[in-house]
């Protein structure tokens, strides 16, 4: 059964990028949100096979340090010729510095090797998993995916990670050339978002957020 998400809430990731889009995401719930960055916790090891479960590994080494419920999200994208490749690396393909200019290229590169030069042979899709872990061990998981293709040269400086890369289906310009509010914002029809992680970020709203209007 779920549960309300209330107060305060741990965001298990040193990511900043990351970070400030979870912000905006929760800001209308009225949680208050500190990162584990902040926090200066110690980056677990994701050791999953799976993104939900390095999720799960770093929502639940916040909960346990902080006492508090924590939310982490994994995410990467998945190149349909590199056999899904970056992936679950995707940040690791980004080196200790965390530089996405030279995974971009790599990218580039390992896709030029496979002669994928077609917009065709460039499919590709964003994964976001979100897991929520209390300090007593419920978790709740919710994932979201965008499907488009990898573009070459990256185009715009918005976002963070691939974004420049990323052309979803149905768009002209890529994730790093829209606002954040295009990127990632919650219609408020109640229609889908457009990103991966703002519409991993839906489900996860509507099973454990009440807006702050709500009574």
């Amino acid at each position: 059964m779920s549960r309300t998400l209330s107060g305060k809430l741990v965001i298990a990731t040193h990511n900043k990028g990351k970070l400030a889009e979870m912000r905006e995401l929760l800001a209308p719930y009225g949680v208050e949100a500190i990162s584990a960055g902040e926090l200066n916790l110690p980056e677990p090891d994701e050791t999953g096979f799976m993104f939900s479960e390095n999720a799960a590994i770093k929502s639940r080494a916040a909960a346990k340090a902080t006492g508090l419920p924590a939310l982490a999200d994994d995410s990467g994208v998945c190149v349909d010729a590199l056999d899904g490749a970056p992936g679950l690396f995707s940040a690791n393909w980004a080196g200790p510095g965390k530089n996405f200019a030279p995974a971009m290229e790599r990218v580039e590169k390992e896709l030029q090797m496979r002669e994928a030069t077609t917009p065709e042979q460039r499919r590709a899709h964003f994964v976001s998993a979100l897991i929520v872990t209390w300090p007593d061990g419920h978790e709740e998981l919710f994932e979201g995916r965008v499907f488009g293709r990898v573009v070459w040269p990256p185009r715009g400086t918005n976002g963070f990670g691939y974004d420049p890369m990323f052309l979803p289906d149905g768009h002209q310009r890529t994730f790093g050339e829209m606002s954040a509010e295009e990127k990632h914002g919650l219609p408020a029809d109640g229609s889908e978002a457009l990103s991966h992680r703002a519409r991993a970020f839906q489900k996860l709203a509507r099973a454990l957020l009440r807006a702050k209007t709500d009574a």
